[in-house]
């Protein structure tokens, strides 16, 4: 992938600055010679799982690539101790690349075609972001040694973007200002096919619900005890038949992430944490809007007080056909 995406900037610096496209064949040859070293660097990261917002290892071993190859980088932007912005070379056009490497918990894996944890209960790089990170890191040397020989003006962009993986890395760096000069974003992600489309992905709302209740002896004073977690199940009921009543493109998902400590003391605490997707991110307003009020239900019935948080959101990514054009 890091060739198609070295070959879009190529073909996207052309068309912007007026200049006949080179026979990129020299840098693809150059790129193929260098197999072994990113796939080394793709293997630490894989090897070394971080979750979202600690990849402090991770972000480091790109980081370290790129000053070696003459970017300029200024870390910790956006108030994110693992994210950064690589910049090289001058003046117009301005391409920005997208680089993850985030892990998802739970998943550690050993590199192999069936399930073998590396740690038990470990973190793993289940979506492929040690690809992603490394293959975009490639794309983006290769093409400044492209704007360095052919003595072109441009200049590339590289997004260290932390926690993807629910955390919502991209909201605060847009927040933040980073893309306001930047006149197109490339990304990609792993896959078991060469494909490129102007697709979308789903917008995205997700939080938690916290419900506190009286602790009381469940089988002694079981009057007295007012479970917090009969409000997460009553809620979690409740979304289960609003189910019926949603988009089909609808997705919902949760995980109770506290629900008591023992069987025999009536939970006075418990929490679970929701994501909600849909094309439209209207739609994600509107149905996360429904799940608060069978939040807010589900307390009232077991007289419980409900507290929610949101964590994060992202709207559908706005596809570019003439760029999606370009890279097919």
């Amino acid at each position: 992938m890091s060739k198609s995406l070295f070959i879009t900037l190529t073909i996207f610096l052309n068309c912007l600055v007026g200049i006949a496209q080179k026979d990129t064949k020299q840098i693809i040859d150059a790129l193929d010679s260098q197999n072994e070293h990113y796939g080394n660097l793709a293997q630490e990261i894989w090897e070394n799982p971080e979750l979202g917002y600690l990849e402090n290892n991770s972000s480091a071993l790109i980081i370290k690539e790129l000053e070696k190859e003459g970017f300029t980088v200024e870390k910790g932007v956006a108030g994110i101790p693992t994210a950064f912005v690589a910049t090289y070379g001058s003046g117009v056009p301005v391409i920005g690349i997208l680089g993850e490497y985030d892990a998802l918990p739970g998943m550690s894996q050993v590199a192999e075609p069936i399930f073998k944890a590396r740690v038990e209960g470990g973190p793993g790089q289940a979506c492929g972001h040690h690809l992603f990170g490394i293959g975009s890191l490639a794309a983006a040397i290769a093409t400044k040694n492209w704007l360095v020989n052919s003595g072109k003006s441009g200049t590339i962009k590289f997004y260290g973007t932390p926690a993807e993986e629910g955390g919502s890395g991209k909201v605060y760096m847009v927040r933040a200002g980073l893309f306001k000069d930047v006149d197109a974003v490339l990304s990609w992600h792993p896959g078991d096919q060469n494909t490129s489309n102007p697709g979308t992905n789903l917008a995205t709302i997700s939080g938690k619900f916290r419900f506190k209740g009286n602790s009381s002896h469940a089988a002694a004073a079981p009057e007295r005890g007012r479970s917090a977690l009969d409000g997460v199940e009553a809620m979690n009921d409740m979304v289960n038949m609003l189910r019926e009543h949603t988009t089909e493109s609808t997705r919902i998902h949760y995980v109770i992430t506290k629900g008591g400590d023992a069987p025999n003391i009536v939970p006075a605490e418990a929490e679970v944490y929701y994501v909600i997707r849909h094309s439209n991110r209207e739609e994600v307003q509107a149905v996360w809007d429904r799940v608060v009020k069978t939040a807010e239900g589900a307390a009232i019935g077991t007289e419980t007080k409900m507290t929610y948080e949101i964590i994060g959101g992202t709207y559908d990514r706005l596809p570019n056909e003439t760029l999606a054009t370009l890279m097919h």
